[in-house]
């Protein structure tokens, strides 16, 4: 393992404040690349990405997620969302790998993020659903707001040797 790849680990932070500079469609390829290269049980796969770049979508999903007021200045929000039908049984953790790659490739490319968790909240589920017209089948498992941050965050390890167990609890 490189460095680089441990110092951009530490680097990525939950960024709520951004600028208003415009995300390039090669880095939101290269975003959703790396998250479709993430593990999958059986190698199913079956996550789904909903891009929102749209001013009014934005807004509107700020109105239906108690804690996205952050989506008001963002630029870009990528809907993690989980195909049931495919993986009813190992869709989160799929979807949650593939969201933390998304999230080290936007800390790569020196932009900033932070997840909104949806599922299970059913409120917010049925909410972001409407919004984004996302079908019965399809369950979106969070928002990941994602701008250019407009505030900085020193680099850290939350490391805790408590929380290490060593061959047996």
């Amino acid at each position: 393992m490189t460095k680089e790849l441990i110092n951009t680990i530490f680097a990525r932070r939950s960024i709520r404040d951004y600028t208003d500079k415009k995300i390039s469609q090669s880095e939101i390829k290269i975003m959703l690349e790396a998250a479709m290269a993430a593990p999958s049980a059986a190698n199913l796969k079956p996550w789904h990405f909903v891009v929102v770049t749209d001013r009014q979508v934005l807004d509107n999903l700020a109105t239906v997620h108690p804690s996205s007021k952050t989506l008001l200045k963002a630029p870009l929000c990528i809907a993690v969302c989980g195909d049931t039908a495919i993986s009813a049984r190992f869709w989160v953790q799929d979807c949650s790998a593939a969201t933390e790659n998304l999230l080290l490739a936007a800390a790569a490319l020196g932009l900033g993020s932070v997840w909104l968790g949806v599922y299970p909240g059913e409120d917010r589920i049925q909410g972001i659903r409407k919004v984004l017209n996302i079908p019965e089948t399809i369950v979106p498992l969070n928002l990941i707001v994602i701008g250019h941050p407009a505030e900085e965050k020193e680099s850290r390890t939350q490391y805790d040797d408590l929380r290490v167990h060593r061959d047996h609890w």
